[in-house]
């Protein structure tokens, strides 16, 4: 039986969701409030669910890649939201050129590392 998935939504938790919620806005998510503790933050069809919750080992072992069409392109988009400077404990690493494709990497206030990338 073939499926027919229409999308992914993954779980992730935030340290202080409050400063994380106005980050994923500042990135360019729209959000959608759930509850008070638990919203649902999107662009296009794609999106995740961020919570009012802080396990370190989970935090410390979650990573997102998001596939971009011109990772060059987004990589300046980010850079112009001057998020390092914002946000404290957020970081920014410069494209990496690999074999199978370019991203750069972005940790956002809890320490979730978010890949952008773009296959060759």
């Amino acid at each position: 039986m073939k499926k027919q998935i229409k999308s992914i939504r993954p779980f992730i938790g935030a340290e202080n969701f409050k400063i994380s919620r106005q980050f994923y806005l500042d990135l360019g998510f729209l959000e959608s409030v759930i509850s008070s503790n638990l919203s649902y933050f999107s662009i296009s069809e794609f999106g995740f669910y961020l919570q009012d919750a802080f396990v370190k080992d989970w935090i410390d072992n979650t990573m997102i890649f998001m596939e971009v069409e011109n990772v060059e392109k987004h990589w300046l988009e980010t850079l112009k939201l001057n998020l390092t400077a914002k946000y404290e404990t957020v970081r920014l690493v410069p494209i990496r050129h690999l074999d199978w494709g370019k991203e750069f990497f972005l940790h956002d206030p809890s320490g979730i590392l978010w890949h952008f990338g773009q296959f060759y």
